[in-house]
């Protein structure tokens, strides 16, 4: 049993606004305002509608997860992690792939923003490890990089581990690995969930929602289930009562 109150699974929840403009998925995240839920704002929005839609999600109480996926020189990750900070965001990436000294040069692009006084609360960082829509198969033959996926998830976890970020962006497939390489107190953010009897779509690597709070993941990335439900409030506390055991 998890153990966890409705409440407490709504924390754990980060739903992708994978939309193409502000006016949909604001339409969207009107029906879970007040449920205590993330909002993650990937590429697709962030493109179409810029900083705005994170203020506007923001002045609705919500936590926002940035995910921008940062993988640049070092300065340019540092002056965009100024940027990102400044925005008000409770979350953002980059990928682990960039090395050390790109990532630490994140926490120092927030360290500067915080000591101009930019913004009330420095955000989180997490490092994107392997895309849960990778297999082995890709991992292997096509990127190049030997041995299994979670070899390689922990690998680039330990690293961002050490560049001093939050926590990592995996499978939860791979999760207790990491906490056991990392810590417990290390974050995962997973993507890859479907809830019972939902299509995988272009997922490799999933589990349920259930399965993930078992295996000890901090926040849960759920986009489809919900966003293309007929009934995206109705799906989302579906999903709460199948993370609770209720």
């Amino acid at each position: 049993m998890t153990g966890l109150s409705l409440q407490d699974a709504a924390a754990k929840v980060m739903v992708a606004l994978d939309k193409p403009d502000a006016e949909g998925a604001l339409r969207l995240a009107s029906q879970l305002e007040g449920t205590g839920c993330w909002m993650k704002v990937g590429l697709e929005l962030y493109y179409a509608a810029g900083p705005s839609v994170v203020r506007e999600l923001k002045s609705r109480g919500f936590k926002v997860f940035l995910d921008v996926k940062m993988h640049d020189i070092p300065n340019t990750v540092r002056g965009g992690a100024r940027s990102i900070t400044r925005l008000g965001v409770n979350l953002f990436n980059v990928h682990a792939a960039g090395g050390i000294a790109m990532m630490k040069a994140a926490t120092e692009g927030v360290a500067e923003a915080m000591a101009a006084g930019a913004a009330d609360n420095a955000p989180l960082i997490i490092a994107v490890t392997q895309l849960t829509s990778t297999n082995r198969i890709v991992l292997n033959g096509e990127i190049g990089i030997p041995g299994s996926i979670e070899e390689a998830v922990v690998r680039y976890a330990v690293l961002a581990r050490d560049a001093g970020l939050n926590g990592v962006v995996a499978s939860p497939l791979e999760v207790a690995a990491i906490k056991a390489a990392c810590g417990s107190d290390f974050l995962t953010v997973t993507p890859g969930i479907r809830p019972r009897g939902a299509d995988a779509g272009d997922q490799s690597r999933i589990t349920t929602p259930r399965e993930a709070v078992d295996g000890g993941t901090d926040y849960l990335v759920i986009g489809r289930p919900i966003t293309e439900a007929a009934d995206p409030s109705k799906a989302f506390h579906n999903l709460l009562k199948e993370m609770s055991g209720s």
